[in-house]
C-alpha cells in the first residue's frame, strides 16, 4: 500500500548475532562470549555499542574494532554505526595462598637466569611502552642489591615521601617506580641476607601507595633465588617473562629461569631475545652474540616467543641518561621492537586471566607447602624501605 513503511526494526539479538562472527584471535573466541559488547542502542538505522577490550595494549586492537563496525554496518537496515572503544585489564583467578596486592590487577616478573643480558633495560622500556598503549603501570626495582631502575628511567635524584602511611613512589613516563636506591645512597652496598630481602620485596608490594594498576613491573635480580622466591610465594602474578641474549651460555641459564616458574606453578608468559643483533652507524646488521638462541629456546619449551630486541647504541645512551629508548625515539628499532613486545605480553597476560588455576600451586619448588607468615624476628634498625621520609 502506498506510503506504508517498512515496519522491520533493527534488534539488539541481530547485533550480537553480527558481533559474534568477530573472533579474537589470541583468545579463540568470539568477541560476545567474551563478554567485550555491551551498552547497544539502536535509533532508527543508527546502532550504538561498546567494545570493552582486554587491554589497552590490545595488539589486535584496530582489528576487533574494524571488524566489529563493519559486521554491525552490513545489518539490512542499518545506517550508521557508532562505537565506543574501551578497555579493562581483567584479574588472575585467586590462588590459594598467594595473596593479590590492593589496586592491582596484574604483576608480571622480568627474570634472567644470568646477569648482563639486559634484563632492566628490558624491564623499563616495556613498562614504558604499556603507558604509552595506555595502561596505568608501575614498576617495582626487586634488585635490592644491585638497584639501577631508577637511573635508567630518570628518578634517581627522587626522594620519597609518605601519603596515609604509604611510601608515594616516583613517576616519570607515565610510569611509577619504587627501588632500595631511594633508601640507600649510591655507595653504600646493601649486604642482606634472604629474610631481609623477602621483607623489602613484600614492603615494597604492600607498603607503597600504587593506586590503581593495570601492571605492575617487576624487574627481579638475576638468577632463581630468594628474590624470586618471594615474588612467586607471595603474590597472585600473572607470569613471569625470561630475558636471554642469543649466546649458549646465557641460553643455558635461561633455561633454568623458565624451570623455576614452572616449579613454583607461575605462567611463563615468553621469552625475549635482547642484544639479539647489532645495528651498526649505516644500519648494516651485525650478530655479534649469535642470533635466534632465544628464539630456539623458547620453541624448544614450548613457551611464547615474544620477540627480539636490536643493540643500539642509543638503547645504552637512554639508559645512562634516563630516558628510554621507548619514549627517546619511537623510530628507532630497538624501540619499535619492545612497544611490538609488549603487545604481545599483554595478549599472553590476558591469555591466562582465561586459564583455570591449576591444582597444586601451593607448593615451592621442593613440593612444600608455603608458608607466608614467616617469622622473621629481625629487628628493624636496617635502613631501608621502613626508613619513610
Amino acid at each position: 500500500m502506498f506510503g506504508k513503511k517498512d515496519d522491520k526494526k533493527i534488534t539488539a539479538e541481530q547485533v550480537l548475532a553480527a558481533l559474534s562472527k568477530v573472533m579474537d584471535p589470541d583468545l579463540h573466541t568470539d568477541i560476545v562470549t567474551l563478554g567485550m559488547i555491551s551498552d547497544i542502542k539502536i535509533d532508527g538505522g543508527k546502532v550504538f555499542f561498546k567494545l570493552t577490550l582486554t587491554t589497552p595494549a590490545c595488539p589486535v586492537k584496530e582489528k576487533l574494532e574494524q571488524e566489529a563496525k563493519s559486521n554491525v554496518a552490513a545489518i539490512p537496515g542499518v545506517t550508521e554505526v557508532e562505537m565506543e572503544s574501551t578497555a579493562n585489564v581483567s584479574t588472575r583467578g585467586k590462588v590459594a595462598g598467594r595473596e593479590d596486592v590492593p589496586g592491582i590487577k596484574q604483576i608480571v616478573a622480568i627474570t634472567s637466569g644470568k646477569g648482563g643480558v639486559g634484563k632492566t633495560t628490558v624491564s623499563i622500556n616495556l613498562a614504558v611502552a604499556l603507558s604509552q598503549l595506555g595502561a596505568k603501570v608501575g614498576l617495582l626495582d626487586a634488585d635490592i642489591t644491585g638497584p639501577n631502575a631508577p637511573l635508567m628511567l630518570g628518578v634517581d635524584g627522587y626522594e620519597p615521601t609518605t601519603r596515609d602511611n604509604k611510601i608515594v613512589p616516583a613517576e616519570n613516563y607515565g610510569v611509577k617506580c619504587i627501588s632500595m636506591a631511594f633508601f640507600v645512597s649510591n655507595d653504600t652496598p646493601v649486604i642482606w641476607r634472604g629474610p631481609m630481602l623477602d621483607k623489602a620485596i613484600r614492603q615494597f608490594l604492600r607498603d607503597v601507595d600504587w593506586g590503581e594498576l593495570d601492571y605492575l613491573i617487576v624487574d627481579m635480580p638475576p638468577g632463581t633465588g630468594d628474590a624470586q622466591l618471594t615474588m612467586c610465594q607471595a603474590t597472585n602474578m600473572a607470569g613471569g617473562v625470561v630475558v636471554t641474549t642469543p649466546q649458549g651460555v646465557a641460553c643455558l641459564d635461561a633455561r633454568k629461569g623458565v624451570a623455576m616458574f614452572q616449579q613454583m606453578h607461575v605462567p611463563v608468559l615468553g621469552m625475549i631475545e635482547n642484544m639479539s643483533y647489532f645495528v651498526g652507524p649505516n644500519g648494516e646488521r651485525i650478530e655479534i652474540f649469535g642470533h635466534g638462541g632465544g628464539k630456539d629456546l623458547a620453541s624448544e619449551l614450548e613457551v611464547e616467543f615474544l620477540g627480539e630486541v636490536p643493540l643500539e647504541t642509543a638503547v645504552r645512551e637512554g639508559g645512562d641518561g634516563g630516558h628510554p629508548i621507548t619514549d627517546a625515539d619511537g623510530t628507532a628499532a630497538s624501540s619499535k621492537a619492545f612497544l611490538e613486545i609488549a603487545q604481545k605480553l599483554a595478549a599472553q597476560v590476558s591469555i591466562q586471566a582465561r586459564q583455570p588455576v591449576a591444582a597444586g600451586v601451593g607448593a615451592d619448588a621442593h613440593g612444600h607447602a608455603h608458608e607466608h607468615g614467616h617469622s622473621h624476628g629481625h629487628s628493624s634498625h636496617q635502613h631501608g624501605p621502613d626508613c619513610k621520609h
